[in-house]
């Protein structure tokens, strides 16, 4: 048996109620046995209020203790409903369309349950990048920033790194720029791809130094003095999907201010589109969603879709 819903109807059956929720989170969570959060005991008993209490330090704890659904005063049949729905459609969702499906009370509350969901598509402790690497910045219509506007030019300007498989794009880390010196983008470089990496990049003052590193850099002479040049093939073929992709969701302007929430989105969905079954990415964002910390509503940025 998989270990996920393989369509609407199945999963309808699944989670048909609250109990069958805690249950599969419960095995998601601990797929070995309890383990306490304080003393690591792998005994628990569970108490008449849902809680587990450890045989050994006697700390009670609840299945979703410190992810990001804690505190949350909806049950877990309406956030398993969300992610069904945020993962199965191919263009995301908006949290206008959640309010509408779950029937929450607040447009608010739909908003930052989805900003909580792209929290938990891009996991703090993800592999670097490796292998051959492509790294390069550009805007969201897929202009390249120039060296003398650079610090002027206020635009969202979006680093990214991508995979360079046979001529084909693998995976990528996509991030807004907020550093834009040489230092900052070094420092992204160091973040998102693995030391031992081939990383190609254009002939920018800005990246020499990586071969200080570890990196084994090999910068594209473009040859073409005074000439404004677009971003590398592959880095543009991620941006004018990103574009197409915010053209054609349902979230509407996309304000700079959240724009790092949406990257992590289209990096989710890039990253996983070889998954053939919409249930496994339903599970594998369930499974990032228990292993991240969670999130006072009160520590996203505020406004709307």
């Amino acid at each position: 048996m998989a270990d996920y819903p393989s369509t609407s109807e199945e999963f309808e059956e699944w989670f048909s109620s609250e109990a069958a929720c805690q249950e599969y989170l419960y095995r998601i969570r601990w797929p070995r046995g309890f383990v306490c959060v304080r003393c690591g005991g792998d005994q628990a008993w569970a108490t008449n209020r849902g809680l587990y209490r450890c045989s050994v330090c006697d700390t009670q704890t609840s299945v979703t203790a410190g992810t990001i659904f804690q505190g949350t005063r909806k049950g877990l049949g309406s956030w398993f409903r969300a992610i069904w729905n945020v993962t199965t459609r191919p263009d995301g969702v908006s949290a206008l369309e959640i309010q509408r499906l779950l029937g929450l009370g607040s447009y608010r509350t739909a908003w930052t349950w989805m900003h909580k969901l792209r929290r938990a598509m891009v996991p703090p402790n993800l592999d670097p990048l490796a292998g051959t690497v492509v790294v390069d910045q550009a805007y969201l219509n897929g202009d390249k920033p120039q060296a003398t506007d650079l610090l002027s030019d206020r635009r969202p300007l979006i680093f990214v790194a991508a995979q360079e498989i046979r001529g084909r794009v693998g995976r990528i880390v996509l991030r807004r720029t907020v550093d834009r010196s040489a230092g900052g983008l070094q420092s992204a470089i160091r973040q998102a791809v693995a030391l031992d990496a081939i990383v190609h990049t254009d002939d920018s003052p800005a990246y020499q130094g990586l071969r200080l590193y570890g990196y084994r850099h090999k910068p594209v002479q473009f040859e073409l003095s005074g000439v404004r040049m677009g971003p590398l093939p592959i880095v543009a073929r991620v941006i004018g999907e990103l574009r197409d992709w915010l053209a054609a969701t349902p979230h509407g302007a996309v304000r700079p201010s959240h724009l790092d929430y949406y990257l992590d989105e289209f990096s989710f969905r890039f990253n996983n589109k070889r998954l053939r079954s919409p249930g496994k990415l339903f599970h594998k964002l369930l499974r990032q969603a228990v292993a991240s910390d969670p999130v006072p509503g009160g520590q996203i940025a505020g406004g709307g879709d």
